[in-house]
């Protein structure tokens, strides 16, 4: 009863609800672009691979520039750069995109290591290297809120980044014409080209613009939540994103609240540690929710269709 009341304690707290907006915003960043690119009728299975490479690049370039924004710039034009490649690979060259993506994921994996040796001669962090580090912000009037002020002021400024972008991106494929044309081309590619709809520029279009957003997340990972870039650091939250972004149902709202889902279960995992459960356990936890939520959405999916059939 003492753990259970010390984990209460953990939960029921302002920090705990700070802790799950902090460790959402990465996943959040790169639920967004799986949505974006599921929206154009392609899946962005490199996700995981793409936040790799940015985290490493807003690391170096902001090592050498001595400024943390310029890493910013160049964490995102990296992450933009390696779905351009998908893009090209898959749109020109006809390239199946699972293994397109799997290919990403695993030259990152092992890729990053050798670059990151190269230039630091380790193997597993960049210590060595004098990266920097973006800043936190409170927000005026609303820092002095009680237990709000708490929970909303003093995030890392990518943390209200990803906040904006849920609703940049609702805007984007609800309120214009490029929105229109991802969700056409998503839906039905021989109509939206019967009407001249390019359909491979647009699935370009949304390949790169899911590289931009985990690019944000591949920079918030190195240079908000960590503050170098340390192997394999991404552990899994790419596909976490590609997870939540199908639980939403392929949603903005519905992306960013399972985000939020699978956040709460990672900042979870952290306050298990008061009941001494061994760690190995306590770190499966998120990637658990994420069997679940799949799970359950599957078997929503088939309800559905089952019940479509049956009232055909």
């Amino acid at each position: 009863m003492n753990g259970l009341d010390s984990l209460f304690n953990v939960i029921l707290t302002t920090d705990f609800a700070f802790s799950v907006l902090r460790v959402t915003t990465p996943i959040l960043f790169a639920a967004l672009g799986a949505l974006i690119s599921n929206r154009a009728g392609i899946i962005n299975i490199g996700m995981e691979g793409i936040m790799l490479v940015s985290a490493l690049t807003g690391v170096i370039v902001s090592s050498y520039s001595q400024n943390a924004w310029v890493g910013l710039l160049g964490a995102v034009l990296a992450g933009t750069l390696i779905a351009g490649l998908l893009a090209f690979f898959t749109l020109k060259f006809k390239t199946h995109i699972i293994l397109g993506g799997i290919a990403i994921n695993m030259f990152a994996s092992g890729g990053t290591v050798f670059i990151l040796y190269l230039l630091s001669g380790d193997k597993g962090s960049s210590t060595s290297l004098p990266s920097k580090v973006l800043p936190s912000l409170e927000l005026p009037l609303i820092k002095d809120i009680p237990v709000v002020g708490q929970i909303l002021s003093g995030h890392h400024v990518l943390t209200y980044i990803s906040i904006i972008s849920v609703f940049v991106v609702y805007y984007l494929l609800n309120r214009t014409s490029l929105g229109l044309r991802i969700r056409s081309v998503g839906e039905n590619s021989h109509a939206a080209q019967s009407v001249g709809v390019s359909v491979i520029k647009i699935q370009y279009t949304a390949l790169l613009l899911s590289g931009f957003f985990a690019g944000l997340g591949g920079a918030y990972m190195s240079m908000g939540y960590l503050s170098l870039f340390t192997r394999d650091m991404i552990a899994g939250r790419g596909w976490i994103a590609i997870a939540a972004e199908s639980m939403g149902r392929s949603t903005t709202a519905g992306t960013a609240l399972t985000s939020l889902l699978f956040g709460a279960a990672d900042a979870l995992s952290n306050a298990f540690q008061v009941l001494k459960i061994p760690a190995e356990l306590i770190a499966t936890l998120p990637y658990v929710a994420t069997v679940v939520g799949l799970v359950i959405y599957a078997v929503s999916e088939t309800r559905k269709k089952n019940r479509k059939i049956s009232a055909k």
